[in-house]
């Protein structure tokens, strides 16, 4: 058998940080379609010996045009229930429940180094991420402060969805992205049509928020902790 005939593998990058493979082409296509291997997905092809994002190889690139973003419209909101449940503060909604919640939001592509929300602006809406990479930062004195970096299955703006208060900080694409919107008007009518599914959502949430603040409380317990003992040996 010559090199020229040996079908190239590919192996996939986890979100558990390990390697999966080696797998042939058919099997990664199956995984892009259960939506288990994403654009920004790393994939080593063994014809090319490198690691490089899926949506960047040549045979997968079709899968991940913009329009195959929202998958073919099989919801009411045109979004598949598989890219749906990357979201992780919607992983407590059934099959029908996810179709039926898509029809309440928007699809909102964000071009690289683009601003979703920026600082000050009056914001109503919340963000959930499907595809890429956005961080919020904080501009002082010319230097920009990165707070925090978030990627699919994240969810930021949720405190200007329910008291439409000013942005606390720039969001911006750091490669090109897709966001699912949740506009204050959005979850009025998901609330008064489908309370069902609001309160799970809205529970869901809750929960987060809680344990953002329950982390932070601690990193500042910890702080003040760690200033008193080495005040203490000073």
């Amino acid at each position: 058998m010559t090199p020229e005939s040996v079908v190239p593998g590919f192996f996939i990058w986890g979100i558990d940080h390990a390697a999966y493979g080696p797998v042939e082409l058919p099997t990664l296509v199956n995984w892009i379609k259960d939506d288990r291997v994403q654009a920004d997905t790393w994939v080593f092809s063994q014809r090319d010996v490198k690691w490089q994002p899926a949506r960047t190889i040549p045979e997968l690139q079709m899968f991940f045009r913009p329009k195959a973003v929202a998958g073919t419209p099989s919801s009411p909101g045109g979004v598949r229930t598989g890219v749906l449940r990357r979201v992780k503060i919607l992983g407590n909604l059934d099959e029908a429940q996810l179709e039926r919640f898509a029809s309440f939001m928007e699809l909102v592509s964000v071009p690289q180094w683009r601003p979703i929300v920026q600082q000050g602006e009056l914001g109503d809406s919340m963000f959930m991420i499907l595809e890429g990479e956005l961080r919020a930062r904080f501009i002082a004195g010319g230097k920009e402060t990165i707070l925090a970096t978030f990627g699919p299955g994240d969810f930021f703006g949720d405190l200007s969805l329910f008291d439409h208060g000013p942005r606390s900080a720039d969001v911006v694409a750091n490669v090109d992205s897709t966001v699912l919107k949740m506009s204050a008007a959005g979850f009025e009518k998901l609330a008064r049509e489908a309370p069902e599914l609001a309160a799970p959502f809205l529970s869901s949430v809750i929960k987060t928020l809680a344990a953002r603040i329950r982390a932070d409380n601690k990193r500042l317990k910890d702080a003040h902790s760690f200033a008193n003992a080495a005040g203490s040996v000073a």
